[in-house]
């Protein structure tokens, strides 16, 4: 098995310790498969709108390609993201296992299984316990955006207002299959987007998810490519005008 698009995730990934702002508040969820690791910045409670993040794949694979025993990220990228977000409420959601390795962690929850529907079921679950009945804009980075479009597709009394996502891959199937890896087994793929406002993010420099895959599985008009960014690096990006 080739693993060269899974160790193109960690480059870039050697991060230093991590501060939460003192506005944003550690605050571990429950669900029935894991329990999950979430920053919250609620400041407006009676605000109807609020911001999740979806983090990535995180520290998933090793420089040899082979799978690490704690996929927390080592990069601090969608956190910072969530961190430099000005709205009022803001929630940082972690992937299972990442920052907490539950009892029922196993590998399969960062590799082959990393869409699966325990995981979906879980992220959920975290989504509709802080965002109650709020209007929701979902961000997800890498193997977020496929998490976060599985979390709108499946959820559709949820109100998910828009879906955004960065260097995200959005079917695991093609991503595979244009690498020439094995197929994710264990997971769900999406072969059609959810029907939801949506802007994905793609880097011009991206080796990981290539623009010429991102518009595969999206309409180009819902594509801002952005000039000299890669797959772990987008300075500067804006994505609330």
């Amino acid at each position: 098995m080739k693993k060269l698009f899974l160790i193109l995730f960690l480059s870039g990934c050697a991060g230093a310790n991590w501060v939460a702002p003192d506005d944003f508040q550690y605050v571990p969820v429950q669900t029935d498969s894991y329990k999950i690791a979430t920053w919250q910045k609620i400041n407006n409670p009676e605000n109807n709108q609020i911001h999740v993040y979806i983090e990535g794949d995180g520290y998933a694979f090793d420089s040899y390609g082979q799978p690490t025993s704690n996929p927390t990220p080592r990069g601090t990228f969608v956190r910072d993201l969530a961190v430099a977000d000005n709205f009022e409420n803001v929630v940082y959601v972690a992937r299972p296992c990442q920052f907490i390795m539950d009892k029922n962690c196993n590998e399969s929850d960062w590799t082959d299984g990393r869409f699966s529907q325990k995981v979906i079921d879980a992220e959920s679950r975290v989504i509709k316990q802080i965002a109650k009945n709020k209007k929701i804009t979902i961000i997800g980075y890498s193997g977020g955006a496929m998490v976060s479009g599985l979390i709108i597709k499946q959820n559709p009394k949820m109100n998910f207002e828009k879906w955004i996502t960065i260097a995200g891959v959005l079917n695991h199937k093609k991503w595979t299959e244009y690498f020439g890896d094995e197929p994710l087994d264990e997971s769900l793929n999406m072969e059609t987007l959810p029907a939801v406002a949506q802007t994905h993010f793609v880097g011009e420099r991206d080796d990981v998810v290539p623009y010429e895959l991102a518009k595969t599985w999206a309409d180009e008009t819902d594509i801002k490519l952005i000039p000299k960014a890669s797959h772990n690096d987008f300075k500067d990006l804006k994505i609330f005008d």
